[in-house]
């Protein structure tokens, strides 16, 4: 046997200059060959055909639009609450009802108010007895002060007490009619129309006169409130587009997005939060199916404008890169290129092209993701609605 010692040298400078050669050269050569293998498949890529869906691009009219997130809010709020004590005798309403104003929600116990109502139309009209007698009084003592039967005094303190009585009459009608109001006070009706919430209180419970604890809270839901809050930076804006008109505004209701609720902008408030840099907008929607419940948060578009002549592509089209935004534009050749873009706002499912395509250049919708730049394409049918197509 011959040991390995024996054929190489331990020491690799004693090997000669031409075999390190022979070894470089065999590296390179296996390099360029993976090299090869690995842009062989681009280079095939290129050249065959890849199916792919088109659209042309478009130019339309588009909005301008802000979008914020909203809160309803009830159009008013009212809590009843009772203007006496008293027992509680009746509830004339369910929990959660719509009930118009004038509405008879609660009735108190009105037996010791109608007791002192009583009380008070007896006083009164004792003070009117009085008043008689001292009005026949005072006429019989004008004919007998002049015959000098009586004294001047006398006729003079019979004029006080008619003035008095009269004075007392004035009171005792304010007392009486104050009584008769505690009695319709016993019966509470509904001051708005709208909806009642959670009852507070029950038949048969005591309550007092303006207690902290409203019995029912009844809030107007037709119309209602959105509030919402939007950059300061688009107040100039916003003021500019509201004083030549109304601007309109959606709110869509989470879950049921394609059909927005219409309503215009009421409110801009005063100020701005320094806090948050934004400013607070109202809008009032008639709210006529009741979609819309005070508390909920909806997605608000306020529309301030729009812009004439503008390219639009189907939001599947817009790729995002290393480099941002970008489309596949199909040239007369039939090969794809990757075209950058400036994309401006989606709107219903298409997006707004602010630089980068003309009107009729053809995009990819459909395939993109198997182009690379150059590669040549098969261009199939567009669905029903997303532009026009070439076969």
């Amino acid at each position: 046997m011959i040991s390995l010692s024996t054929k190489f040298p331990r020491d690799f400078s004693m090997l000669p200059r031409a075999f390190f050669i022979l070894i470089s050269l065999t590296l390179f050569s296996g390099l360029m060959a993976c090299s090869e293998k690995k842009t062989a498949p681009s280079q095939a890529k290129r050249e065959r055909s890849i199916p792919v869906t088109v659209t042309s691009v478009a130019l339309k009219t588009v909005p301008v639009q802000i979008t914020a997130i909203g809160n309803v809010e009830a159009f008013s709020t009212v809590a009843v609450k009772s203007r006496i004590t008293g027992e509680v005798k009746q509830v004339h309403f369910k929990e959660g009802q719509d009930v118009t104003q004038g509405t008879l929600l609660f009735t108190i116990d009105s037996t010791p108010f109608e007791v002192d109502l009583q009380k008070a139309q007896a006083t009164l009209a004792r003070s009117l007895a009085l008043a008689q007698k001292a009005e026949n009084d005072l006429r019989r003592f004008a004919d007998l002060v002049k015959k000098d039967y009586i004294s001047q005094e006398q006729y003079d303190q019979a004029t006080t007490n008619l003035e008095a009585l009269k004075a007392q009459i004035k009171a005792d009608q304010a007392s009486a009619e104050t009584a008769r109001l505690q009695v319709s006070y016993c019966s509470i009706k509904a001051p708005v129309t709208g909806r009642t919430g959670i009852l507070q209180i029950d038949k048969g419970n005591m309550i007092r006169a303006n207690d902290e604890r409203a019995m029912v809270i009844i809030n107007r839901i037709q119309p209602v409130y959105c509030t919402f809050s939007v950059p300061e930076q688009d107040l100039s804006a916003i003021k500019r587009f509201s004083n030549r008109e109304k601007l309109k505004i959606q709110a869509l209701v989470p879950g049921r997005e394609e059909k927005p609720e219409e309503g215009q902008l009421s409110f801009i408030d005063n100020t701005i939060d320094k806090a948050t840099g934004t400013i607070r907008l109202r809008g009032i929607f008639p709210n006529k199916e009741k979609r819309l419940w005070p508390g909920q948060f909806v997605n608000i578009i306020l529309t301030l404008s729009y812009q004439a002549e503008t390219a639009v592509v189907p939001s599947q089209a817009v790729q995002t890169g290393m480099k941002g935004e970008y489309v596949f534009v199909v040239k007369p050749d039939l090969k794809a290129e990757n075209r950058p873009v400036t994309v401006g706002r989606n709107i219903d499912g298409f997006t707004v092209i602010e630089k980068g395509l003309a009107k009729g250049e053809l995009v990819v919708i459909d395939g993109q993701f198997r182009l690379i730049p150059g590669s040549k394409v098969q261009i199939k049918r567009a669905p029903e609605g997303k532009g026009a197509t070439r076969s």
